[in-house]
């Protein structure tokens, strides 16, 4: 394939689809595939998929990509063209399965060598460290991320370019079957099989089935590396290899290339010596010794290199470049980390590489920031071979101007050579320097205030410097929000939601802890219908930050009600005096039929209208015509708790009494809910019109029916301020409470219950983890300390990370131990508890 863009046009997308034009406008060149309305960067040169799937419908979103310019669809059913005029829609069957076809017919135009990585584990590392250590020698593209589902895999092989003179993509499979259409959108030159565990392996009735599904990615391959030390997959790919081999449609026979640490293998490893911070590997390999060093320690990552180092073997690249670029592998973060930074900017710290497919996924996050107006990128020259600098720096300064960026900090050579192409876009204030080290002793004249801020750039440029400088100064306790995990979390919980009915999210008490803007932001944008805030003052400020959804106010205070209706945040009414209030204030201010929503008591008695004032309310909203009933609701007073499910519907035939009664007067019906998160697990026959998110959206759910589905999305975690050995007899905190009974070794820990690690969890009750091992906590709780046991950890050292709660220690557990509920616990992080939001999608 020859020339610098790709050359598909709309037409050969009928011929590869066996599809139907539903309107034809003319034929354009496609160059971007989207599935997401929200992230496109091109759109005359867009094709958008309408993908349906058990969440959503992408037709929904048509109008939505027109919009934005776009003028090609692929569609599987039939919409109205009329209302799209001048664009392309080519109907097929299946948008997914057509998909796919466009991207294995496009796969056929290179003739390169191409990567397929498959396992268990070890995957997305293995691929990104082959993209370290090969970018040297080729012209390489990969998989962005983790991008190795049935929609990933046809997304990373559609941008491989004809510059390109090598590919690397990963794939991965839950069910039998699903290999087979992954393998003709890659078709692999060279597999990477990297182990066999026990991840995804719900779809498949044993291991054997999965390496043997998992082995069909390597039926057209010339060349399979793995480790033979897997015994199963030893015997299966043995196996595997025999029969493609001897089967008369397989022209070209696959090679095993095979490691081990025991067994004879084409790289037999003879010794590994770990030292500091390091680890020196010797083998043998045709019948020469050869040796390399890695900058990790940990099994996994030795087993990643020896798979890398495999590879370039393969690919005959020579010993001395192969032992210079291993000591050089980088630590491989697939995260974006969102952080409160100097001057209430917002950090997004992306520093682990630098490249175009992975600087656009970084823009698209830094496009979301909407509580900013202002966005500034930093960026690194881009370490990318096989393209002129002035031709790689033209397409980065256009993809810069078209994302909303309004000043550009470059740092390097090579972006100081091509300043003028940037320069060019006058909207852009472009700023360069030569070095990192040239940014920093400048940085006392450089403003950040109020924006936010993409730090992007390749590991040799130190970014963490930079980092260092714009991040808030707080102490070292961290709470860590991941908040891909949190979008898992609502699509379970949409699962069990039949189409249609709406869901509103509760980010009241600080997002439980998690922060509300940035969990508010994140909700707006996976389309929930409506928040849920407990006072006005949570309602504005998330108004300020750009939040425009609907947002509920749950405890409104009469003296609020003009600032409500300014911020347009609708109140709970839950009494006659807060209706009174609220229709004087509107009725002050000229406004009519303002939303708001009746709170029914069924039986919880907190807040609500009991079932002898319904007539009267009535009465009162149709005669008023300030207000209209946006939605009716009640509380479940105990939906998680299968003993007290009489109850629940009891309170469920009450509420639907009320609501029936109350709505039959209005013009038009509110929507109603019931269902709190344990509600929507147990009682879909309560699901009515809408339901509402609250602790399952945060990975807990009270009933346990869908606990197992959910992950939990906040990690608080500490370090080591101290150790020190207390002699056998002494005593330790305040009140002499905690014993050394015999010689102990203690951890001062930097949390407390000012931090909200409360004290009930003191005298040994709780635990901590510290090299993923038990550390108990001996005294009482201080304000800002406390001391652990870790006599049985030698290992342990000043300066190491302590996991409060997070992975392996739930928040549940910390709730029980303090003898409280997960809310409590979560919701009293104190403030001063820094806040790093993680994105990995």
């Amino acid at each position: 394939m020859t020339g610098s863009e790709k050359s598909v046009t709309a037409q050969q997308l009928l011929n590869w689809t066996k599809g139907t034009w539903l309107s034809f406008f003319e034929d354009t060149l496609i160059e971007d595939l989207s599935i997401d309305s929200r992230k496109i960067d091109k759109p005359l040169n867009s094709l958008f998929i309408a993908l349906r799937s058990s969440l959503r419908d992408g037709h929904t979103f048509i109008n939505d990509a027109y919009e934005k310019g776009v003028r090609n669809f692929l569609i599987s059913q039939t919409v109205d063209t009329t209302l799209f005029p001048s664009a392309n829609f080519l109907l097929v069957k299946d948008a997914l399965v057509a998909l796919q076809q466009i991207v294995a017919a496009y796969r056929k135009r290179f003739n390169i060598p191409v990567i397929g990585i498959t396992g268990s584990n070890g995957k997305t590392v293995v691929k990104e460290w082959l993209y370290q250590l090969l970018s040297d020698s080729y012209n390489t593209i990969r998989s962005p991320k983790s991008y190795n589902s049935q929609i990933g895999v046809p997304l990373s092989v559609w941008l491989m370019k004809p510059e390109n003179n090598l590919a690397i993509f990963e794939a991965g499979i839950s069910q039998p079957g699903e290999m087979e259409k992954l393998e003709r959108i890659i078709a692999p030159t060279i597999g990477v099989f990297t182990n066999i565990g026990e991840a995804h392996s719900e779809g498949f009735l044993n291991t054997r089935q999965k390496i043997n599904e998992k082995l069909v990615l390597f039926r057209h391959a010339q060349k399979l590396v793995y480790c033979k030390d897997y015994h199963e997959m030893n015997e299966c790919i043995a196996q595997y290899t025999h029969q493609l081999n001897s089967s008369n449609d397989h022209a070209n026979p696959l090679r095993l290339f095979t490691w081990s640490y025991k067994l004879a293998s084409d790289l037999k490893i003879t010794n590994v010596q770990k030292g500091l911070g390091r680890t020196d590997i010797t083998a043998r390999y045709q019948e020469n010794e050869i040796a390399i060093s890695i900058p990790f320690t940990d099994p996994a990552s030795i087993e990643n290199a020896i798979h890398c180092w495999c590879v370039m073997l393969l690919l005959d690249i020579d010993q001395a470049s192969i032992r210079q670029r291993m000591m050089t592998l980088q630590p491989v973060s697939m995260r974006l980390e969102l952080r409160h930074g100097i001057n209430d900017c917002t950090i997004i710290n992306d520093s682990y590489n630098s490249d175009l497919t992975s600087l656009l996924i970084a823009l698209d996050y830094l496009e979301q920031q909407k509580q900013h107006k202002h966005h500034t990128v930093i960026l690194s020259d881009i370490l990318q071979v096989g393209k002129p600098d002035a031709e790689l720096y033209e397409e980065v300064a256009a993809l810069i101007s078209r994302k909303n960026i309004q000043r550009f900090i470059g740092i390097g050579k090579s972006l100081y050579k091509n300043k003028a192409a940037f320069r060019k876009y006058k909207k852009l204030r472009s700023i360069f320097f030569k070095s990192t080290e040239d940014l920093l002793k400048n940085f006392h004249l450089l403003t950040f205030e109020k924006e936010a801020i993409l730090l992007k750039g390749a590991r040799v440029f130190t970014f963490e410097k930079i980092d260092l400088l714009l991040e808030q100064k707080v102490h070292q306790t961290i709470l860590s929000i991941n908040l891909s995990a949190l979008t898992h979390n609502l699509n379970v919980f949409r699962k069990h939601v039949a189409p249609g009915v709406k869901t509103m999210a509760m980010v009241k008490a600080f997002a439980y802890g998690s922060g509300s803007y940035e969990i508010a932001h994140l909700l707006q944008y996976s389309g929930v219908d409506h928040l849920s805030v407990a006072y006005t003052d949570e309602g504005i400020e998330l108004r300020k930050a750009g939040i425009t959804m609907p947002i509920m106010v749950m405890s409104p205070d009469a003296i609020s009600f003009d600032r409500m209706i300014a911020w347009k945040l609708e109140p709970e009414i839950f009494s006659f005096r807060s209706l009174e209030a609220f229709v004087h204030i509107a009725g002050t201010l000229q406004v009519e039929a303002y939303p708001i929503h009746i709170k029914l008591d069924t039986g919880m008695h907190r807040l609500g209208f009991m079932e002898h004032e319904i007539e009267e309310l009535s009465y009162q909203l149709e005669m008023n015509r300030c207000v209209r009933v946006a939605s009716i609701f009640s509380h479940l007073a105990a939906s998680e708790d299968a003993g007290m499910d009489a109850f629940t519907l009891q309170q469920a035939r009450q509420f639907e009494q009320m609501s029936a009664k109350l709505a039959e007067r209005f013009a038009e019906k509110p929507l109603f809910h019931l269902c709190n998160s344990a509600g929507i697990a147990r009682h879909p026959e309560l699901h009515y019109d809408m339901v509402r998110l609250g602790l399952g959206l945060y990975g807990i759910e009270g009933s346990g029916t869908l606990q197992n589905e959910l992950k939990q999305i906040s990690t608080l975690r500490t370090t080591i301020a101290q150790i020190k050995n207390v002699p056998a007899g002494d005593t330790i905190g305040y009140g002499r409470k905690g014993i050394a009974v015999d010689e102990m070794r203690i951890a001062v820990i930097c949390i407390g219950y000012a931090d909200g690690y409360q004290r009930a969890m003191g005298n040994g009750k709780a635990h901590v983890l510290i090299h993923g091992k038990e550390a108990k906590v001996v005294g009482v709780i201080c304000m800002d300390m406390c001391m652990v046991d870790i006599t049985h950890l030698p290992e342990a050292k000043e300066g190491d990370e302590v996991i409060v709660f997070g992975k392996g220690l739930p928040v549940t557990m910390l709730a029980e131990w303090a003898g409280t509920i997960p809310y409590e616990i979560m919701t009293g992080i104190s403030q001063r508890v820094k806040r790093v939001y993680v994105n990995e999608d």
